[in-house]
């Protein structure tokens, strides 16, 4: 008997209590937590994003009348306003963080570095089954030790770091490595799913290099030791035994087929590349891997004389996902739009290099120039 399933079957995006890496920091008063995270966030601010989740110590609830939006010259704005805690809505609002640093005395974390004050041993035994993945632990006098109910509760902690409170930069480096170890895993996603319609046949199957450009497009990213998928439309015939990945956002060109894949898996990032450049080659491809920077939420090409972006030679992180998302219930389903106002890393490279041909013409005059270069 099958069992009625009321939602739809989603892959999940990997979460902890508030993102999907956190760090809660435990185990001494609110202030030393609050100026420890301050002084790593200064020691990291160039590489990665970080948030601080705290509780309030006012014993009233003070609640602005008025959300207050005030703008620099610069377009950044400083907020204040006020919002309900509430999981999934935190999560959305945190999702664009490479970590999570959270006052573990007040709200727990998928994570923990505790810190060792003598005077709180019994505040930590309160709390032990919080405590499942100490990172490192924090001395915040000479003399302090790991403590035996924590050596006790899980034996492994006896071989964690451990370092004084006042040598931040380790503790700051050691931060640093745990943001670095959860950088997405990053995946190919060729596009091969338009209709052509300027061009009156399917652009992918086009013949630049002696290949169909599709077969010649994942080859440039399965060189780079990517797991690549072909993104097409459904029903798309002739396309056995290839690693597909079936449009779930119909019927939106190449937003939706970037959509689709982080659906399919929203936890990885995908290295977007068009079956109509035919002169992306791989010095291209490995120079956009080695400008990656996930700190944004993508790391696109643009040609040195070109206004903007090219989207589709562009390598979308996961935090791009919920952005995504958002301009679709706006109305729009322009990839280049977010990225023109969004934070994006920028790698220039030539003109010619992010060419695109829609048209019969266009494919006949470049396939004349690569003939008359030899490539």
């Amino acid at each position: 008997m099958k069992t009625h399933r009321k939602h739809a079957k989603l892959t999940l995006r990997k979460s902890g209590v508030f993102a999907p890496n956190e760090l809660a920091f435990v185990g001494v008063k609110c202030s030393v937590i609050h100026d420890l995270v301050q002084e790593i966030s200064h020691r990291l601010f160039a590489t990665s994003k970080l948030a601080y989740v705290d509780a309030s110590h006012a014993k009233e609830e003070l609640l602005p009348k008025l959300a207050v939006y005030t703008y620099h010259n610069s377009g950044r704005a400083v907020v204040l306003s006020t919002i309900d805690k509430n999981t999934f809505n935190d999560r959305i609002r945190l999702s664009s963080f490479d970590l999570v640093c959270v006052n573990g005395n007040h709200y727990p974390a998928n994570r923990q570095v505790v810190l060792l004050d003598p005077e709180k041993e019994n505040s930590i035994k309160k709390r032990i089954d919080q405590l499942q993945d100490v990172q490192f632990f924090v001395k915040t006098q000479r003399n302090a030790t790991v403590f035996d109910c924590l050596i006790e509760a899980y034996p492994a902690y006896k071989g964690l770091p451990v370092y004084d409170l006042e040598d931040v930069s380790s503790i700051s480096e050691h931060v640093r490595e745990i943001v670095q170890k959860e950088t997405p895993v990053l995946n190919g996603l060729v596009l091969a799913g338009g209709k052509s319609l300027r061009m009156g046949t399917d652009k992918s199957l086009l013949d630049y290099h002696g290949a169909a450009q599709r077969e010649v497009a994942m080859q440039l990213l399965k060189a780079q030791d990517l797991p690549t998928y072909l993104s097409v439309r459904p029903g798309q015939e002739g396309l056995d035994g290839i690693n597909t990945l079936s449009d779930a956002f119909v019927g939106l060109g190449p937003f939706g087929a970037i959509c689709s894949a982080f659906m399919k898996n929203p936890n990885e990032a995908y290295l977007v590349l068009a079956t109509d450049l035919p002169f992306v080659n791989k010095e291209l491809i490995q120079l956009l891997l080695k400008k990656r920077n996930p700190k944004k939420i993508a790391t696109a090409v643009k040609g040195i004389g070109k206004k903007f972006m090219e989207p589709l030679v562009t390598i979308w992180e996961p935090k791009s996902y919920p952005i995504l998302l958002s301009y679709l219930a706006q109305g729009y389903s322009c990839p280049r739009k977010v990225l023109i106002n969004s934070e994006v890393e920028i790698v220039e490279v030539a003109d010619e290099l992010i060419c695109n041909v829609n048209t019969p013409e266009e494919f006949e005059q470049v396939k004349s120039d690569l003939k008359s270069r030899g490539v």
